[in-house]
């Protein structure tokens, strides 16, 4: 006997209590393909099972409040719970389809010390949170998030330079082990797998909380770890738009005692087509916390800046007036589109209320109303938030339906709660919100559904000054940013280019690819508030695209992803009232593409299509249109020519 104690002993010498009393739970998606395992011990871990393989080895989780106490460590499970959840969310504004099943598997795990961690499993996907139960404020000092993946694992790697960042973002391919704990990215990061699976790693429900980046490690490890700003003790400001922060805190959160975290997301599938139909992060946001929303309407929106009110055919001087902008109110007019925006100019940057003498903007607001367009106008934050009731109150009184927000640049905590304050106190004015310099969404549209779109995307606008925006990194984004939710990528470009014939030109912008490439973004980008980017003048030359343009709605009943590889290819289907819209899009490679129409109801359809012209790989503007009949038993060939696309409206 005494030689056996002597034994256990030493192997708890050896291997700590961690190996001889550690907890296990799981939890399982409802389909069965992901199984959620948790070690509870001296620390608390995760892994997850896809299909049986194990795709994300076991990796630690913890919170470090800043009394000591570590979150996580040492600790202990008062009571462990399981449920079904199997709801309906109807959104106010939608984004992908009319209603959302949110049914997954959830495990609670309440811990001694008055914290849990809440895990939810779905057939696309992993989430925990952090939940604590504290009677006072709390210091969050860091959050330890780390993904131990496989050694030969790939990413697409959004690196950023600093937590001062547009998260305008490019997406270079990089093996997951050479990534060095010096580097780091935002989120979404898509990895992929050898064998086919997808892992994209973002985060939702992200309030009064900083945003989360991901680095890599040291030693060649294929290992994530989430990396937060800290909390702004003192900023500088360097112009008129750009607040720096010049010291920071030692801890990246001070907030309430009672309260859920932000949830660490993994969307999970071996099926290009399936990450691009989920919208986990939207189903994980909290609920909407705008009563009275009925108001809110999506739309497109008729935009200056790209084009630089370069018009033609006018009698008048183009520029920052009120003829010119008379000119986009009536172009918006013609084609029943919504909204026009007054981008930078139509005030001072940095007072709100002192308005560029060349516009008469009451008579703009009065004329705008006359023809049933509303008018959105751009404010830099930082004059917004000096300005904020005075401003919304007489954005208000003119008659504005909108704010175009720039030059946040940063997601610290400080910064958060910044757009949580104008997306509460726009919707009390009846303003819509559109986010730029910002970070990704996180569910955000589902809290305040004002907020109807956001930038945070490398997008249209990079082609007035730089060569990056191709079609290969356009066919990247629905896989990376989109799975993040609405982008203001900016399209509509008519005047495009082929790889060759390509320039940069400021005042005079083109896009890469053809025609009907930038027709599909209408399709395959979402975003409840759309922009067309271009000169009116060129829009009403180009009357067939127009056509297109002026029907294709922008929020819908129903996703469909036909066909899909990352950053190769996408061809997505939506359906909006007894309409479907089909988009497709392709890299610099040319391709020929079958889709099945079993999607559409019995009998016989109208396909109305534009398609990329025989001589598209050599005029980018070339299209060719088509009507024809088909029926739900049909397979239709899609041709795309190098950087193309195709588009076509069945009813």
């Amino acid at each position: 006997m005494k030689r056996i104690a002597g034994i256990i002993f030493s192997l708890l010498i050896v291997f700590g209590s961690t190996n001889l009393f550690a907890e296990n739970h799981e939890i399982s998606s409802p389909d069965g393909r992901i199984l959620l395992k948790v070690n509870i011990g001296n620390a608390v871990s995760f892994l997850v099972i896809f299909d049986g393989t194990e795709i994300i080895h076991p990796s630690e989780i913890a919170m470090t409040i800043e009394n000591g106490e570590i979150l996580g460590k040492n600790t202990k499970v008062r009571k462990a719970f399981k449920k079904v959840i199997n709801d309906t969310i109807i959104p106010a504004v939608r984004e992908k389809r009319a209603e959302i099943i949110d049914h997954c598997n959830e495990m609670k795990l309440d811990f001694k010390g008055n914290y849990s961690l809440v895990f939810r499993v779905y057939n696309d996907g992993v989430a925990y949170r952090w939940m604590t139960s504290f009677k006072n404020e709390i210091t969050i000092k860091d959050e330890l998030v780390s993904f131990n993946l496989s050694e030969n694992d790939s990413v697409y790697f959004p690196e950023e330079k600093s937590f001062l960042t547009h998260s305008e973002r490019l997406y270079p391919f990089l093996a997951v082990k050479n990534i060095t704990k010096d580097q780091m990215s935002c989120v979404p990061a898509l990895v992929c797998r050898e064998d086919g699976i997808r892992i994209a790693i973002t985060e939702s429900d992200l309030l009064d909380y900083p945003g989360m980046y991901l680095t890599g490690t040291t030693n060649q490890e294929s290992v994530f770890k989430g990396k937060f700003p800290p909390f702004p003790l003192e900023e500088k400001q360097t112009n008129d738009r750009t607040m720096v922060v010049e010291k920071s805190a030692g801890f990246i959160a001070k907030t309430q005692g009672t309260r859920a975290f932000p949830w660490r997301v993994m969307m999970i599938t071996d099926n290009d087509a399936a990450l691009v139909e989920s919208d986990l992060v939207y189903r994980l946001a909290s609920p909407n916390r705008i009563i009275d929303f009925f108001w809110i309407q999506p739309g497109k929106v008729a935009w200056d800046w790209f084009n630089a009110l370069n018009i033609t055919g006018v009698d008048f001087n183009s520029g920052l007036n009120t003829a010119t902008y008379k000119y986009y109110i009536d172009f918006a007019s013609k084609y029943k589109i919504p909204y026009i925006i007054l981008d930078e100019g139509w005030s001072a940057t940095d007072d709100l209320l002192a308005v560029n003498p060349d516009i008469d903007l009451p008579e703009l607001m009065k004329y705008a109303e006359k023809k049933d367009v509303g008018i959105i106008l751009w404010v830099v934050w930082l004059s917004l938030d000096r300005q904020l009731e005075p401003a919304l109150e007489q954005f208000q009184k003119w008659g504005a339906k909108g704010i175009k927000v720039d030059f946040m640049q940063r997601d610290d905590q400080k910064m958060v709660n910044y757009y949580e304050k104008i997306a509460s106190e726009a919707a009390k004015h009846r303003l819509l919100v559109d986010f730029h310099g910002s970070y990704k969404p996180t569910g955000f549209g589902r809290t305040y559904p004002n907020v109807l779109t956001r930038e945070g995307v490398h997008g249209l606008e990079n082609n007035k000054w730089a060569k990056t925006v191709t079609p290969e990194h356009n066919v990247t984004l629905p896989f990376t940013r989109m799975l993040a939710g609405p982008m203001d990528y900016t399209p509509g470009a008519m005047i495009n280019a082929t790889q060759k014939q390509f320039n940069p030109v400021w005042d005079k912008p083109m896009s890469q690819g053809t025609r009907c490439h930038q027709l599909a973004m209408y399709v395959v980008y979402e975003s409840p508030l759309q922009m067309l980017a271009d000169n009116p003048s060129n829009y009403y030359k180009e009357t067939e695209a127009m056509e297109f343009l002026q029907e294709v709605p922008t929020t819908w009943d129903e996703t469909k992803v036909l066909a899909a590889k990352v950053a190769d290819y996408i061809i997505v289907a939506r359906k909006n009232g007894g309409k479907w819209y089909i988009g497709g899009m392709t890299d610099w490679t040319a391709r020929d593409v079958e889709i099945d129409l079993s999607f559409l109801e019995a009998g016989n359809h109208r396909i109305r299509i534009i398609k990329d012209g025989v001589n598209a790989d050599k005029n980018a503007v070339d299209f060719k249109m088509e009507k024809r009949m088909v029926s739900s038993s049909d397979k239709l060939k899609i041709s795309m020519a190098p950087g193309g696309g195709w588009v076509a409206i069945i009813e």
